[in-house]
């Protein structure tokens, strides 16, 4: 793809903006939602490079109607192949896709210096938007991944089990945090220990838990204060079917800030819509296909709201 090449950053240059959409458990939507928000990125002329970190299952090349390719991201951990040189033509101007499906290399093999030197190639990449699918669950590769973007956007859909698991899932990034945090500063297992015995300390909610910490001495405090302020997840509600479930999207926001202590903003929703189960049985891309429909203006508005910071606000299903 020749307008997206790797390059060494000249000064001044801006490097791309590394977005990356996770969750709790599959099924709620995340490829087909990286995969449109990409393609909404790019009409807007932005170049995009999407990554397809799911490492045991790729399937993001099916949501853009091209098929598997035959390079992924193990040519380059073990060929040393260069990351820009992966990138294949996904049909929409602007953007490509790099594809994760690692034939040989286990994904619980792929170690955080590796992942590390993933991120620093990636910032190289001629490109102002790289969105990164992750795989389903809370491995460590997944959460340190989420870890690194400079965007963490979480999917899910208005059931009580998914936002049980996204929960989970943003407990588990803030506690890897947390554990990565203290021992690159010599305060080696504390926040685990510390977990492990909150019944005795009375700790009851990941907020409480933060709380504890900061108090156990000024250099703790300030270095969660430095750390997790301006930590924020940013959530998209899939799959909404009327004004209720909208609203969902409110009261996970309100949840997120009184349990986990952390900022999250909701950046838009996208209703059920028979053409989208169409487009994926079919691996037709959304948004070429059904660009007026309503569902690809929510999309598109959900992106903007992404780049612009804005959120959801109270609103009523559109008739």
């Amino acid at each position: 793809m020749d307008i997206l090449q790797e390059k060494e950053l000249s000064p001044g240059k801006k490097e791309c903006e590394i977005w990356a959409v996770g969750g709790g458990k599959g099924g709620t939507g995340k490829s087909f939602v990286t995969s449109c928000i990409g393609a909404s990125l790019a009409a807007k002329g932005k170049k995009v490079v999407l990554i397809d970190a799911d490492l045991g299952g790729a399937n993001l090349h099916s949501f853009l109607g091209v098929s598997r390719p035959s390079s992924s991201l193990t040519d380059f951990f073990e060929k040393k192949v260069p990351l820009a040189d992966l990138i294949i033509n996904t049909g929409t101007t602007g953007m490509g896709l790099i594809t994760g499906n690692l034939h040989s290399l286990a994904s619980d093999d792929i170690k955080y210096v590796q992942k590390l030197k993933l991120f620093r190639h990636i910032k190289l990449l001629d490109a102002d938007y790289v969105l990164v699918d992750l795989g389903a669950g809370s491995h460590y590769n997944t959460l340190d991944t989420f870890l690194l973007a400079d965007k963490m956007i979480v999917v899910i859909v208005p059931e009580i089990t998914a936002i049980e698991n996204m929960y989970h899932f943003i407990k588990n990034v803030l506690f890897r945090k947390l554990t990565i945090l203290f021992k690159t500063n010599g305060l080696n297992d504390i926040a685990e220990e510390t977990w492990k015995n909150r019944d005795n300390y009375g700790i009851k909610t990941f907020q409480e838990l933060i709380d504890f910490l900061k108090g156990m001495s000024n250099e703790i405090k300030e270095l969660l204060d430095r750390e997790l302020t301006g930590f924020k997840i940013h959530f998209v509600l899939n799959n909404v079917k009327n004004n209720q479930e909208i609203s969902i999207g409110l009261s996970v926001k309100s949840v997120s800030m009184k349990y986990l202590g952390i900022l999250t903003q909701y950046v838009g929703f996208i209703e059920n819509d028979d053409s989208i189960r169409n487009c994926i049985n079919n691996r037709m891309p959304f948004m070429r296909s059904y660009s007026s429909s309503r569902c690809a203006k929510e999309i598109e508005k959900l992106a903007e709201n992404l780049i612009t910071g804005k959120q959801v606000g109270l609103m009523r299903f559109p008739v």
